[in-house]
């Protein structure tokens, strides 16, 4: 495996394209995250985050045509989704997608025995949310947008991750909800987990992450760490629009 920065690559994107039938959405992307560290993927809407992320996930769209996506020095282009969970990689997908008829235990052991001891139990989850124990019988659809947002990254977290992937996690949520997610976010790191995170939130994501890339239109078009970011005002203004 590659070195950068000292650390062992675990995910490794390089020279990706994809496309939704002849539209070509993702153009040469490359990118890396390492072990316990956060990448904020950022762009203004259409930019083709999301195009990302259901690329690295294999999802039916887009399409794959081009490029390797390499998980601790194995190939995922080409697996299902559920092969790519099974190698420690999860999806907290943008809107959260839960499922009104489950409750909040309900869908936390739909993909792990409520008996099983190994990695994260529902024990520690509700060490980690507890309002999620408080609600432990309520319905997806019964849900505050903060409680949804908990009980996504909970479910993913049941498969004992490596990896997450983050479409969106701070969407609709008030401001003092957002705090309480980028404290979980800089946990979940300590805890060893590397974090590929998709944000609109502009000043959330220099919150919590180490580096960031910048897309437009299908592009990575800058990399930087955090407090390089933060220092190039110019930058900021010509790719995410802030004032």
């Amino acid at each position: 495996m590659s070195i950068w920065g000292g650390h062992v690559n675990r995910l490794m994107v390089e020279d990706v394209h994809s496309y939704y039938g002849d539209a070509h959405v993702l153009d040469g992307v490359s990118l890396h995250v390492n072990q316990g560290e956060i990448v904020a993927l950022l762009g203004r809407n259409g930019m083709g985050k999301t195009s990302l992320i259901s690329s690295i996930m294999g999802l039916a769209e887009p399409q794959v045509k081009q490029g390797s996506i390499m998980w601790q020095g194995q190939e995922l282009r080409g697996l299902q989704p559920h092969e790519i969970a099974r190698r420690k990689i999860a999806l907290v997908p943008q809107g959260r997608r839960l499922f009104p008829s489950l409750n909040v235990t309900e869908h936390l052991t739909m993909l792990k025995s409520r008996d099983s001891k190994k990695g994260w139990t529902i024990e520690r989850i509700f060490e980690l949310f507890p309002r999620l124990e408080e609600r432990k019988h309520h319905g997806g659809n019964q849900l505050s947008g903060g409680e949804r947002q908990m009980l996504a990254i909970a479910r993913a977290l049941m498969i004992d991750p490596e990896l997450i992937l983050m479409d969106e996690p701070s969407e609709g949520l008030a401001p003092v909800m957002v705090q309480h997610l980028e404290s979980i976010i800089i946990e979940l790191k300590a805890a060893g987990l590397g974090i590929l995170l998709v944000e609109q939130n502009l000043y959330s994501a220099l919150e919590v992450c180490d580096r960031a890339y910048v897309m437009e239109i299908g592009k990575i078009v800058f990399e930087a760490s955090t407090q390089e970011l933060k220092a190039d005002q110019s930058a900021l203004m010509d790719y995410l629009v802030v004032s």
